[in-house]
């Protein structure tokens, strides 16, 4: 299918509260008026970016993904953004790729955060995911992955669409707003990137600020400030197009990564 409908949530997140958070997120995406193929919630959207694992993580198949899968089956689409899970010993920040069917993927965030701890309390992920729906292959990664342009590198055009879910803070959102173009056009694809509003339960401010950036770096949507729930369409032919007229792709430099 040459064409992909889009639902992103630029969500307000209730801080380390997560019946209140799946309540208030339910509740918004019943005004969803039209099919739709992917609906995108932030990083952490059922608890904000908390360090407070202990309490708040959830095992697999626990309220959150179950809560994913309900949405999922409701609106017939995939749904997907991260949650707090803890696996034995160890706790994730970790995107699930939720399906109608109940059937899903994860995405367990290789860069954490070190300036705000992330490191201390989390294990990172050790690989990439790429997901395909409705014909695009897609590459789902979480907030400060998109610092790191090696890990998100489309060498062997290997996605169509990079997917972000993040809780970025406003203070630095110039870096937010320069670095998901920068990606778009580097790696001719889509980029899709979903943020939280408001203050955290540390007094950080989120500008949302989510965007999606077409493979020439053209705005597709953009909105700051204020929680956001839209749905949009993107074309795969447009990355074709660009891969055709400027083949930048093929005179990428090819590496492995060691760590």
């Amino acid at each position: 299918m040459n064409t992909l409908k889009i639902t992103t949530f630029q969500a307000y997140l209730f801080w380390e509260n997560i019946d209140k958070n799946l309540q208030n997120l339910g509740l918004r995406l019943t005004s969803i008026r039209e099919k739709t193929d992917l609906i995108i919630l932030p990083e952490m959207f059922s608890t904000g970016f908390s360090m407070n694992v202990e309490q708040l993580a959830e095992e697999m198949g626990g309220r959150s993904m179950t809560w994913m899968h309900e949405q999922a089956k409701k609106f017939e689409s995939v749904v997907t953004g991260s949650i707090i899970i803890k696996e034995g010993k160890k706790y994730y920040n970790r995107l699930i790729w939720m399906r109608p069917d109940g059937t899903y993927e994860h995405y367990d965030k290789r860069h954490l955060f070190g300036l705000g701890e992330e490191d201390q309390y989390y294990t990172p992920g050790s690989k990439k995911l790429i997901v395909e729906l409705n014909g695009w292959k897609i590459c789902p990664v979480i907030c400060y992955d998109l610092r790191f342009p090696v890990w998100l590198r489309n060498a062997n055009e290997d996605y169509d669409m990079l997917l972000i879910v993040a809780n970025w803070p406003e203070k630095r959102s110039l870096h937010w707003r320069t670095l998901i173009p920068a990606r778009a056009v580097e790696n001719q694809a889509f980029v899709i990137a979903v943020n939280r509003v408001g203050h955290d339960g540390n007094e950080v401010y989120h500008s949302g600020d989510s965007m999606c950036i077409d493979p020439n770096g053209k705005v597709v949507y953009y909105k700051p400030n204020d929680e956001d729930l839209y749905t949009f369409s993107i074309s795969k032919e447009e990355v074709g197009n660009s891969r055709t007229s400027h083949p930048f792709l093929k005179d990428a430099d090819h590496f492995k990564l060691i760590r």
